[in-house]
């Protein structure tokens, strides 16, 4: 539904797995968009890669496979929309990445925001710790408007703040 109000032409994720999201961004987007996904493991990424050919849009991803933050010191911006679905612990260095790299009204949307809930937790393990502090790091950036939306394992849009 963003993609299809946003209309972005440029899309990147961070966080490409079985290719799910990908494949449905891609079926939203607008003539001549594209989405790059970004992945550190081989195997899944060839998966995606079939599921996008037998989707219809494969020529619309543009798959590539390596450490994420490597890759993002390399791409150009601007994107227009930018989904962070990847290794938790590194989710706030993702988003200091990509904030400066938006186009001015583009927006982020972080996944799992909730971790099974097991935010709410006072402890946990490495994941949940890396959720917690990314959700209450981007609440405090003075920067960006959020809104963390509590469907399923929750999505937090995040946009810059109007000047």
């Amino acid at each position: 539904m963003a993609l299809r109000q946003r209309e972005p032409q440029r899309v990147l994720e961070l966080g490409t797995y079985s290719g799910y999201s990908s494949i449905s961004m891609a079926l939203a987007l607008p003539y001549g968009g594209r989405i790059t996904s970004l992945d550190v493991n081989e195997e899944t990424t060839a998966v995606a890669r079939r599921y996008a050919e037998e989707a219809g849009v494969a020529d619309r991803i543009d798959y590539r496979v390596g450490p994420a933050l490597d890759a993002l010191a390399e791409l150009e911006g601007p994107w227009d929309l930018v989904f962070i679905d990847a290794d938790k612990p590194n989710y706030v260095n993702y988003y200091e990445a990509v904030l400066p790299k938006l186009v001015g009204d583009g927006f982020i949307v972080a996944d799992n925001v909730l971790w099974s809930g097991r935010v709410v937790e006072d402890d946990g393990e490495e994941s949940t710790q890396a959720i917690k502090a990314f959700n209450d790091h981007v609440a405090a950036d003075e920067r960006v408007e959020c809104l963390m939306l509590t469907v399923r394992d929750g999505m937090t849009l995040i946009g810059r703040r109007p000047a």
